[in-house]
């Protein structure tokens, strides 16, 4: 390791206990790594520029960031609801498997873990606190843990940045997230029936027969998003970054019809999401100066020599990287770990035969599980600022939750099959 990346790494490491936004650290850790190696600092500019320009699934990011803006903010989410709770509503703990489901339908409109966490998300918890039905700690934890499926069914953001860093077919990811979302979304179910049974949940008032076609209906427009964007893709009649245009576009025709946002809303919305696009734009685009010095002083080929020559099969490669993302995601942000330490691992998984859908999988499905383990656990930071309920509560009640969650992404990294087996048979070579 030169001093030039030592220096890097210390200015990196300042600014952050300083409580800069993470993308000036990598920034500044980027021009110290100049100065010190005595190249010229317009490098940097020229390094960002052509890392996003050349980058056109990029592009799918803030669009993704519209369309879940968008459904948050038109009522969308409770009409999903309404749908959800006539038809599990009635089982023992029921809003907390309508928690789960809408998780489920919402993951294949917007993408985002936040997104689903701060609309839907927000919805179920009041709906499952109302009258002291559930303990606000339950709520929150099991919108948190609910909310992590959002980026792992298609559409997801942060798969479509791990195919920018590992030059994966975006539509690969896209269906090899579609098992290991629904996985995930069982574990969380089986949760919530043994739970259900200990505390005896409360059920919900079953729906008349001759109610539930009108309410189903009322919930089926916002259903036809991820059947547009999904059939779109894969019948080749638009790209996945296309894709993303057309869903914030199927997002403003469905508030259109329902008529559940004004104009002046719509202007909030669209300026809200361009503060959150800047914001991962601004990070993605530090990320390349970070990943020009890391690569200058060649860390992906060390780290993929010492996996060598330690003579690890696939599977004990895949459970230490899982064990060195479980741990880094008490800490570090998804961004950073996909822009930044994802590229040092891509030449090792190479290297060993690993299929790069299935690793970017389990890497995802690891990152959104750190969303919700302290100390970092972003979801529910995002929880309590919305509700105010405790962290030491959420996180309690989060612990069974976490554990098969846990157990789920085992079974994605023993199995290949559940990430590989539809993109493969969708004609996808995933290698």
């Amino acid at each position: 390791m030169s001093n030039a990346l030592i220096i890097m790494l210390v200015v990196m490491a300042g600014t952050m206990l300083l409580r800069a936004p993470i993308s000036f650290g990598m920034l500044a850790g980027g021009v110290a790594y100049l100065v010190a190696k005595g190249q010229d600092v317009g490098l940097m500019a020229e390094q960002v520029l052509n890392g996003l320009y050349n980058s056109y699934v990029l592009l799918a990011v803030p669009l993704f960031i519209l369309a879940a803006s968008i459904m948050n903010a038109g009522a969308i989410s409770e009409r999903l609801f309404s749908m959800a709770i006539a038809l599990v509503g009635h089982f023992r703990g029921g809003l907390a498997y309508v928690n789960v489901i809408v998780s489920v339908i919402f993951s294949g409109m917007s993408g985002s873990a936040i997104a689903d966490a701060a609309g839907p998300g927000l919805v179920s918890i009041r709906m499952m606190t109302e009258k002291n039905r559930f303990t606000p700690e339950f709520a929150g934890a099991i919108t948190a843990c609910s909310s992590t499926i959002g980026p792992i069914i298609p559409p997801s953001i942060p798969m479509v940045i791990y195919a920018l860093v590992s030059g994966s077919s975006v539509g690969a990811l896209f269906l090899g997230g579609v098992i290991p979302g629904f996985i995930m979304a069982i574990a969380l179910m089986l949760g919530i029936f043994i739970l259900g049974r200990i505390h005896n949940f409360p059920r919900e008032e079953k729906k008349q027969l001759k109610d539930l076609p009108k309410v189903v209906l009322e919930g089926f427009l916002p259903l036809t998003l991820p059947i547009v964007l999904l059939g779109g893709i894969y019948t080749g009649v638009f790209t996945p970054t296309e894709a993303a245009a057309v869903a914030a576009m199927h997002a403003i025709l469905l508030t259109l019809y329902y008529r559940s946002l004004s104009w002046q809303r719509l202007w909030n919305v669209l300026q809200e999401s361009l503060k959150q696009s800047a914001s991962v734009t601004l990070i993605v685009a530090s990320a390349f100066i970070m990943n020009y010095a890391i690569a200058a002083e060649q860390i992906p080929d060390l780290v993929a020599h010492w996996f060598t020559q330690h003579e690890f099969t696939k599977i004990e490669f895949l459970l230490l990287v899982n064990l060195i993302f479980l741990v880094l995601g008490c800490f570090l942000d998804t961004s950073t770990m996909l822009l930044v330490l994802v590229p040092l691992l891509i030449p090792s998984a190479k290297a060993m035969g690993v299929d790069l859908v299935h690793f970017g999988v389990v890497v995802v499905v690891n990152m959104m599980i750190g969303l919700v383990t302290p100390p970092f656990g972003m979801l529910l930071f995002v929880i309590n600022a919305l509700t105010g309920t405790s962290l030491k509560g959420m996180i309690r009640e989060s612990l069974p939750f976490m554990a098969l969650l846990l157990l789920s992404l085992l079974l994605m990294t023993l199995v290949p099959e559940t990430v590989l087996w539809l993109p493969q048979s969708m004609g996808y070579v995933t290698m």
